[in-house]
């Protein structure tokens, strides 16, 4: 049998930090109508005549704020990064490729790579935990539209979201006890953070709330954390229509207002770090908290290229591919966790904790 083709899906980010490039990434990605919901030929006018030419220059300001001068964008090195282990992870078995929903390099070259490389089953990995139309929905869109294409299209998996898998869940707690083990302090309250989506999308059956709120219980319970410890936010919100609340930035606000010195921020909705977490949390945000008497704001890494998160993501594709690959071909029943542990191949931890909640 051939290698199965893995292909892992991220959002995207400009080629370089300008005007001129930022301005290319947000026409495709502010274009995209499954992130921007509103009447077409208007929405056209507003895009081209109102938002990119100011959103361009404002966004590549921080975009050049974040710029490695060799690596280049975050999210792009962090992404090529977990290909590079996922692949060594997984072995001979499985061919690992990333493309970007929006931006450079597509997803469209990674496919036509994977099927050159002979890969006739593939299983596409959305690097968003918890769904959303406005991310997993629309990635699966421009796979599915790539495919529509080609003469020959491969066997397809996508890899369900994965918000209360145990597995992901105990990266996030990796990341979070490291970086609270770093700080040395205690911090007074910890904040999870997710990417919001306006109020209407979830109105018409976008799940992504849902999914964002069990992903915060989990993590509340793994961290032994009372009600009154945490607290769940949406940050980067766009636009005058009302999004999901409580806003990150007011929550700031008001905990600095209120006396609180030292906060935790964690982003579990971002497996790599990027604009929305280097920048908006780990600048504008400390920034706006020190201004109202906050001192420390903390932010939790992405969960990027650490071993456990490679672990997790190992064991997803694994599970995802059942009966794709052999276990004399993988040569072991059973694969790594987070932790260092194995579990049986056939295990899903997803029904181990479903299970135990029953």
């Amino acid at each position: 049998m051939s290698r199965v083709g893995v292909l892992l899906v991220q959002l995207g980010t400009p080629d370089q930090p300008t005007p001129q490039a930022v301005r290319r990434y947000l026409r495709e990605f502010l274009g995209d109508p499954r992130v921007i919901e509103a009447p077409r030929w208007i929405w056209w006018f507003v895009l081209r005549f109102r938002v990119l030419p100011s959103r361009s220059y404002q966004s590549a300001t921080k975009y050049a704020r974040i710029w490695h001068p060799e690596r280049g964008s975050p999210l792009l090195y962090v992404t090529r990064q977990q290909t590079l282990k996922l692949q060594e992870a997984l072995g001979e078995d499985y061919l690992v490729r990333f493309g970007m929903r929006y931006g450079n390099p597509a997803i469209g070259p990674a496919v036509t790579e994977l099927m050159a490389a002979g890969v006739d089953r593939l299983l596409m990995v959305p690097m968003y935990p918890q769904y959303s139309a406005t991310t997993t929905g629309t990635a699966c869109d421009a796979l599915f539209q790539d495919l529509m294409r080609r003469r020959v299209v491969p066997a397809l998996r996508v890899v369900p979201p994965y918000y209360d898998d145990p597995l992901y869940i105990e990266a996030v707690v990796h990341r979070v006890r490291e970086t609270l083990e770093d700080w040395g302090k205690e911090p007074e309250k910890i904040l999870f953070s997710f990417h919001g989506i306006p109020v209407a999308y979830v109105q018409r059956g976008d799940p992504y709330p849902e999914h964002v709120q069990r992903t915060c219980k989990l993590l509340a319970a793994r961290l032994r954390l009372d009600d009154e410890q945490w607290i769940l936010c949406y940050q980067s919100r766009f636009g005058r229509a009302p999004w999901l609340q409580p806003y990150t930035d007011d929550v700031l606000v008001e905990l600095a207002t209120r006396g609180v010195r030292r906060v935790l921020v964690v982003q579990p909705g971002f497996t790599a770090d990027c604009l929305e977490t280097v920048d908006e949390i780990g600048f504008e945000a400390a920034e706006l908290f020190k201004c109202h008497g906050g001192e420390e704001l903390v932010r939790v890494p992405a969960l990027n290229d650490h071993p456990a998160w490679i672990a997790a993501l190992a064991a997803l594709v694994r599970r995802e591919s059942c009966n794709w690959v052999s276990e004399t071909e993988t040569g072991s029943t059973v694969a790594p966790t987070a932790a260092g542990e194995t579990t049986p191949r056939d295990a899903s931890p997803v029904q181990d904790d479903a299970a135990e909640r029953m």
